[in-house]
């Protein structure tokens, strides 16, 4: 056997393997948006319905705009409110992403530029972060109870930001590791303070690691669960908490809703990737700077 016939036979491989992870992964969003387009009746059935007959988007109408559903197979009425829910995932993740993000940078320039936290220290920040959630959870409902921060909008802002501070920190402090420190001398020269530099030498070149850093902060806090169902009651419900409610006592297993729901909780998440995909694709390929 040649070469390169063994090199073809290792590319056929190779791209066999990807293929079957690429279906691996594809499956379980196909099978969701599938399921959000079936009828009720197909919901339960077995051998499973892989293609809905027919097509119908009532489940999203029921899921996000409420209504009595009385059928042969289902007698429910949607009593979320998943749009109330929506704003707030959108006012509480941006904001703790954006204060996240900004700490982070600072705190990552004083580590990198002036060795204000030793590497030592920064380990120690890390491993603040493996510390289960529900290993801290009931302390923190103490807390939250005692300060009066429970179902409120800062209670959840402030543990979403100390939670992903330390990513925000890692991260953003490996792309201005990689940043020639002569550049800022240079802007020095010219009458530039460190603030000044920061924000106009700095900030340009690590813009693409800051995009990526914000969106997989964005996606933790978007996404968080635990604490959002912990710490937050009627008022502050965010949307992971909204989609849960479709599996418990009184909704009963709603399949099409949920995925009606999760659908419409994936596309933002989808649509802001796909804005700002060619910040993501040089930011997780950063360390191409070179002095």
């Amino acid at each position: 056997m040649t070469r390169r016939t063994r090199r073809k036979l290792a590319d056929v491989a190779r791209y066999t393997i990807l293929g079957l992870w690429l279906v691996v992964v594809l499956f379980p969003l196909f099978w969701s948006v599938m399921t959000s387009l079936k009828p009720p009746y197909e919901w339960f059935t077995w051998p499973p319905t892989w293609i809905p007959n027919p097509f119908t988007l009532n489940n999203y109408r029921v899921a996000w705009f409420g209504e009595l559903l009385d059928t042969q197979y289902v007698q429910s009425a949607s009593i979320q409110t998943p749009f109330h829910a929506l704003v707030n995932s959108l006012f509480i993740a941006g904001v703790s992403t954006a204060l996240s993000v900004a700490l982070g940078l600072l705190l990552a320039y004083g580590a990198s530029r002036y060795g204000i936290l030793s590497e030592r220290a920064l380990f120690r920040f890390l491993m603040l972060r493996m510390i289960p959630p529900i290993v801290v959870a009931v302390p923190i409902l103490l807390y939250y109870a005692t300060l009066g921060l429970l179902d409120s909008y800062v209670g959840l802002i402030v543990i979403y930001v100390v939670s992903t501070l330390p990513y925000s920190l890692w991260m953003t402090k490996s792309f201005i590791d990689e940043v020639p420190i002569e550049v800022e001398q240079a802007a020095e020269l010219f009458g530039a303070s460190r603030l000044r530099t920061l924000w106009e030498v700095v900030l340009p070149l690590i813009r693409s690691g800051v995009v990526a850093t914000f969106l997989f902060i964005l996606i933790l806090t978007w996404s968080e669960y635990l604490m959002a169902v912990t710490l937050s009651a009627t008022k502050i419900s965010t949307l992971p908490v909204q989609l849960s409610k479709y599996e418990g006592a009184t909704e009963g297993r709603l399949y099409g809703w949920q995925q009606a729901m999760s659908i419409g909780v994936t596309l933002p998440l989808i649509a802001i990737g796909y804005a700002i995909h060619r910040h993501l694709v040089r930011g997780f390929s950063f360390g191409m700077l070179k002095r």
